[in-house]
This record gives structure tokens, sequence and C-alpha cells, in this order.
């Protein structure tokens, strides 16, 4: 009799499980049922900002594979619109709800592959009935959104509630739309995920291309209008929003997991082993943003939801589940993104995550340009290093510039992840042409200054 294996969740995470396990065992030796809750498989949410702007003119664009496809290529039995309720592991049973044809299923498992992913930081204030409210996590919450901006009467002016990552994405793809966008983040700057002097850089430059920032206040309310809204409420007064865009962030999703006994880390995520199995249960395995990760240069346990990591997570419980062996050796933390022209990468630690670590360090920030100085085109990059004070090993980079910017917090990324010092990375054998770069590269103008403030720092 074939084993079989229930995948909760059909997307990054879960369907490439479901996919390399399949590949290792045949339909005859493994049955694979999947449950999702959404209409699509495996698709980009970080593409639907560019779908909401329009660069992107299509969703399908955004899905790697239909469930037609994994029906048909792979033999994995996908369900979608089924919500899994309750996890049984005494009888091994999961239950779902069918939220379009109503009623119930009790599937059996041998294996279980747990990839829920993570769900929008909601406030009190934004459950509401109130039309014109939206987070933006699934690619059904870009479909309603696009809705609302498309339909008559079309909104004007849209308030983007927290200045993370799918804040600023969001206020780029309104802007493009023409909407007055106005970003409201309750901490002094946007962009958290960098330290405050780089977001800084952020917030002037968005202020530039138009989008409103007010820092320091808090959202407490909504006013309507017909059912619609009308305006948010802040505690500096009220704020025009024809369309609400929240941008607060994301919770690892485990009520599941929470109900069923799995082990929850101290950041609130699923924990799990190197090969991504849940520890003390028994042919349960956990990937993607509902899990937490060792980071490899504070040692610590940490949730960093993204789609690289789901994907690389996956495919390493899919080798194990199918009887093969792979490991997932951690994070750094990786991460660009834009608004408009306007490029930020990060890696490693930040200033506060060195303190929280019990590191004690040197950062710099060097000014430099993207190309040649005379190139046309050649525009400031500013780049961020954290080094460790008495071994001068890199803790953490930020860039932040314009054409060309960001993707050089790669050979940062590949410094870190291989512990090397700033020292060493001053003879980085990096590329040249004045098209591309100045004969100094941002990364190794910023890699001596480090050296230098180290010297000094250690006399």
């Amino acid at each position: 009799m074939a084993r079989r294996l229930i995948v909760i969740g059909g997307d990054a995470a879960g369907m490439t499980a479901a996919s390399q396990a399949r590949r290792r065992r045949g339909p005859d030796e493994l049955e694979i049922v999947a449950f999702e809750r959404g209409h699509y498989t495996s698709y980009s949410a970080c593409g639907i900002p560019y779908w909401i702007s329009g660069v992107v003119p299509d969703p399908e664009q955004l899905i790697a594979r239909d469930p037609e496809t994994f029906r048909s290529d792979f033999h994995i039995d996908v369900r979608l619109r089924h919500e899994v309720t309750a996890i049984d592991l005494d009888r091994r049973e999961v239950v779902a709800r069918d939220l379009e044809g109503g009623g119930e299923v009790r599937e059996r498992f041998d294996s279980l592959m747990y990839a829920t992913g993570a769900t929008p930081i909601k406030p009190d204030w934004a459950r509401t009935d109130v039309a014109g409210v939206f987070g933006v996590q699934t690619l059904d919450d870009g479909a309603a959104l696009r809705e609302w901006l498309e339909a008559d009467p079309k909104p004007r002016n849209a308030v983007v509630v927290g200045g993370g990552y799918i804040g600023v994405e969001m206020a780029e793809a309104i802007l493009r739309r023409g909407l007055s966008v106005t970003l409201i983040e309750r901490a002094e700057q946007p962009m958290s995920t960098v330290d405050p002097d780089m977001a800084e850089l952020v917030s002037d430059a968005m202020r530039s291309l138009g989008v409103q920032i007010r820092t320091g206040l808090s959202v407490i309310g909504l006013e309507e209008r017909d059912g619609r809204v009308c305006a948010v409420v802040t505690t500096e007064g009220p704020v025009p929003a024809d369309v609400v865009v929240l941008g607060l962030g994301v919770r690892p999703n485990v009520g599941l997991a929470e109900a069923a006994g799995l082990p929850i880390g101290p950041s609130g995520a699923i924990r799990v082993d190197r090969r991504m199995r849940v520890p003390g249960v028994e042919d349960v395995w956990a990937a993607g943003d509902c899990v937490e990760s060792l980071h490899r240069v504070s040692g610590m346990p940490v949730h960093i939801p993204l789609g690289t990591y789901a994907n690389k997570q996956g495919r390493v419980a899919g080798i194990n589940i199918g009887d093969g062996y792979a490991t997932f050796p951690g994070v750094i933390g990786t991460s660009v993104t834009k608004v408009c022209d306007l490029e930020v990468g990060r890696t490693g630690l930040r200033e506060r995550d060195a303190v929280a670590s019990g590191f004690e360090f040197v950062s710099v920030i060097a000014q430099s340009t993207n190309r040649a100085g005379y190139f046309p085109g050649a525009r400031p990059m500013a780049v961020k290093l954290i080094a460790e004070k008495a071994s001068g090993r890199l803790l953490g980079a930020q860039i932040v510039g314009w054409s060309e910017a960001a993707k050089r917090i790669d050979p940062l990324a590949v410094a870190l992840w291989n512990k090397m010092t700033v020292d060493d990375m001053t003879a980085l054998d990096l590329g040249y042409a004045p098209p591309f770069a100045p004969a100094w590269d941002p990364v190794l103008i910023a890699a001596r200054k480090a050296v230098d403030a180290l010297a000094a720092a250690n006399r």
C-alpha cells in the first residue's frame, strides 16, 4: 500500500516539497494530497505589487505551476478552496472544510507537510466591514484590491499603513496608478529592516518621488461614508483615504500547529531541525513563512518570511520526505526592494541586532556612485558595513541607491556567508567597466573605510 503525504498549503514551500518528494517516489509508492484554501498554487506573492501597478499586466504571469500541471505531470491531488481546520496526530488525520461546496472531509496521512505561510498583521481598527481596506498577501487579496482601484468611483487618495517592504512596494504600485499616496509609519522612519541612518535616505527619496510620509504616529480608527472608507484616523487627526492598504508585516500562521501541539519556537514560528522535521513528532515536516530558522551570524532562531527561503526549505523537506537526505543551513536575511527607481538592499545584522547579539562592532557608511562618475547615468549610492571590532568579521551590510545599487548586496552576502573580514573584502576581484562601476567599486570603498575605522577603534 502506498504511503500518503498530506500537504497543508499550496504555495512555494508546500508544492516545492510535494514536487521533490514526487521526483523520488512514484505514485505507486507515495500518494500526495495538497490542500490550498485559495484559488491558486505556486505563485509569486512578491510579484503582487507589480501586478497592482500594471508593470505585470496579467496575474497568470505570477503563477509558476497551476493546479492542473501538478495533477497531470506530478500526480498530485490538489484540492483548491479547501481549508484544513484540524490536525489529529493520534489518528494521523487532517480535517478540511470545502469553502465552496460545503461540508468537511477527513484524510489520513503517513507524512504531513505543514506549509501554511504567514498571515498579515491586522490591527483591531482594521477588523471592520468598511469597504476599501485591504491586506496584500495572496493573489486573491491582489485581485480584490485591483477591482477596487478600477471600479467607479475611482479612488484618488490612498493611505498605506506601515513602512516595511510591503508598505513601500505598495506605495510605489499605487503611486504608479496615479493616486495621491500617504504612507503612515509609527516609527520615526520607514524601512525598519535597515538602520535609521539608511532609512532616512529612503524616506528622503520617497518624498522626492511624491509619496507623503507621516512618521511617528499611529492609526487608531477609520472614518466611513456610505459604507466606504473616507479617512483613516491617526493620533494627529484624520488623513483622507479612498483606499487603505495594510503594510504592517506578517505573523507566522501557526494556529493549526499550536492546536495540534506542535512545538513553537521563541520567534513565534514552528521549530524545525536542519532537515525541516518538526522535533518530537513522527513524520511531520514544516517549511516556509510558518517556521523559524537559524541565523548564521547571530546564532539565534529568527522568523524571516522570504520566498527564497520558502522554496529552499520546501526542497529540503521534499528530498527528505522522499527518503533522500538534505539539510537547510540557515539564513542571513538578505533581501532587496525598490521604490520607483530607488533601490534598497540588506544582509546580516543591523546595528540593533548586533547589540542584541552581544557583539562589539564598528559601522561605516561609504558614499559612491553606481557607475564611473563621468559616465552618463551615474547616481549616488550609500553602502553601510557593520564589522566585529575584535576580528574585523563582516556582520551586516546595507545599500541605498539608484540604478544597479540593490544587487550589489549579493557579493556582501557571499562575504558574510563565508565569514570574511572587511580586510579580506578589500581585495575582492569585482567586475569593472565605466557603465557598471567606478574603478573602485562601492563595495570595495566601504570595505576600505571599515578597515580604517577598525584600526582607529582598536588603537
